[in-house]
């Protein structure tokens, strides 16, 4: 189903600080109450919009592309190897120099070595001083910010609810709206998932579903790599008997009538109702969303550059998306955890899977991605984010999650791993961080999910301490993060 959102709120409630409630406290004594202090802060914000957050980066990105490895790559194994380790700490793979002197890959990232003088290595985010080894509770922090207290009885996290943390997507659709018809926040090609708990974290949760994601979701199962070839997009055109014109009419008769039943107008006014309407009735119009799906109309040597496979299209469709104006687009690894075959939850045939399977499809889509990016004059106002949930055991073979694993295989690991960052006013060519010699623990540079989160609100002109109201109304702070300005140029 199409759900357009309105326009962010209009009271800045939505919007206090926790820097601004812990004013509150010392008030009192002036006769300032609470809704004194929402209503000068509204009207600073009116008056000065650009007091509001600011520093290095801040506001940066237009756009953020999210690309989410769900499963939990192995870091060892990919873009952080270590020398002069155990040999069941070492990786199966030979290192390469990077385009970053001093900085190795393995040879599994022949593409990706050659751009990452675009980007900035995080080598080491991490759950200290508290692991989340559950793929669901770690994949719902990284998108929410927030640990959640419903566990079920096998250990995993129950379903996704409308009390849930919204996930990151939706609170920045809401506080900043797409400027053009355009859908705000895709998610593709499957959902987030574990097991049977399918969709925990990739909700718009307490904020309604108005600013839930666009889901494309094709037909065919995670192995077909052709699926992006069928993308149905029916809600976003018209049918063939109805014209722009014709639509606009209907537009015009419908608010005719609402304005002659005020009590129904009345009724329905809290919901902007009108405003959702006439958002969904621009996007369809316009054609524009329509328009970005096409994939067929970039050039065969450009699609054969991303892969010609789930994600590599999806990457290519996210630059298509942007690109025509949406605001946040989730690619999810298209291949669950718990599962075999192109998973990154290598817990068995780590060789095998690794080198034949993913991490072929990951070095071809991702320095596509960045590449195109910036040869368009995109990287600059797109913010790319490239992480899972966690890493991989520094051992091959041992225990660490309850997990049964081969010699030939890791098992889940949250105290140290790598992402990849670019675009927005992120640094190029940088790597920030550092992990102890045996990839287990940071040395320098730790980022908690929690402050990677701030960093992208941040880069996208939302202050992370923002208060928002969940479905108690009860305040809560955006996440309580802080911002890794080290990361911003």
């Amino acid at each position: 189903m199409l759900v357009i959102p309105g326009a962010a709120a209009k009271s800045d409630c939505d919007r206090v600080t926790r820097r601004d409630l812990l004013r509150v406290g010392g008030s009192g004594v002036l006769g300032v109450t609470l809704a004194d202090l929402f209503a000068l802060q509204k009207a600073r914000a009116n008056a000065n919009k650009a007091e509001i957050g600011g520093g290095p980066g801040f506001g940066k990105a237009k756009s953020v592309i999210f690309i989410y490895l769900q499963g939990g790559p192995s870091h060892l194994d990919l873009w952080d190897p270590k020398d002069n380790v155990p040999d069941k700490v070492k990786s199966v793979f030979k290192h390469q120099q990077t385009k970053l002197t001093g900085t190795h890959v393995t040879e599994l990232l022949p593409k990706l070595s050659q751009v990452l003088d675009k980007t900035t290595l995080m080598r080491a985010v991490s759950y200290t001083p508290y692991g989340l080894f559950n793929h669901t509770a770690a994949i719902y922090q990284m998108h929410t910010g927030y640990t959640t207290d419903k566990v079920s009885a096998s250990g995993q996290l129950e379903p996704p609810s409308p009390k849930d943390f919204p996930t990151l997507g939706s609170n920045i659709i809401k506080m900043k709206p797409p400027t053009v018809p355009m859908l705000p926040f895709v998610m593709m090609p499957r959902p987030l998932q574990e097991s049977n708990v399918v969709g925990k974290g990739g909700t718009a949760g307490f904020l309604g579903k108005g600013y839930e994601p666009y889901t494309l979701y094709p037909s065919g199962d995670d192995m077909d790599m052709a699926k992006m070839d069928r993308i149905r997009t029916d809600d976003l055109k018209l049918r063939e008997e109805l014209t722009p014109v014709r639509m606009e009419k209907r537009a015009t008769l419908r608010e005719t009538i609402s304005k002659g039943m005020p009590e129904i107008e009345e009724a329905v006014a809290k919901h902007d109702l009108d405003e959702y309407y006439g958002k969904a009735l621009g996007l369809v119009v316009s054609g524009r969303a329509k328009k970005a799906f096409e994939l067929a109309e970039e050039k065969a040597a450009l699609r054969e550059k991303y892969g010609k496979n789930t994600f590599g299209q999806c990457l290519l469709l996210a630059r298509r998306l942007v690109e025509a104006g949406t605001r946040f687009v989730e690619v999810v690894w298209p291949k669950v955890a718990n599962s075999d075959n192109h998973s990154w939850d290598v817990h068995v045939g780590l060789s095998k899977r690794m080198k034949d399977q993913a991490a072929p499809m990951l070095d071809a889509g991702l320095s596509a991605l960045i590449t195109d990016l910036d040869e368009r004059g995109l990287l600059k106002e797109t913010l790319v984010v490239c992480v899972g949930e966690f890493g991989r055991s520094p051992q091959r073979g041992v225990s660490t999650s309850g997990n049964q694993n081969s010699e030939d295989g890791r098992d889940h690991w949250p105290y140290c791993y790598t992402g990849v960052i670019a675009g927005a006013g992120v640094k190029r060519g940088y790597v920030h961080g550092k992990s102890d010699k045996t990839a287990s623990a940071p040395v320098e540079g730790a980022i908690h999910p929690t402050e990677l989160l701030a960093t992208i609100y941040h880069s996208v002109g939302i202050k992370p301490d923002t208060i928002v109201y969940n479905h108690l109304n009860q305040p809560r702070e955006l996440v309580k993060g802080e911002v890794v300005s080290g990361l911003l140029g």
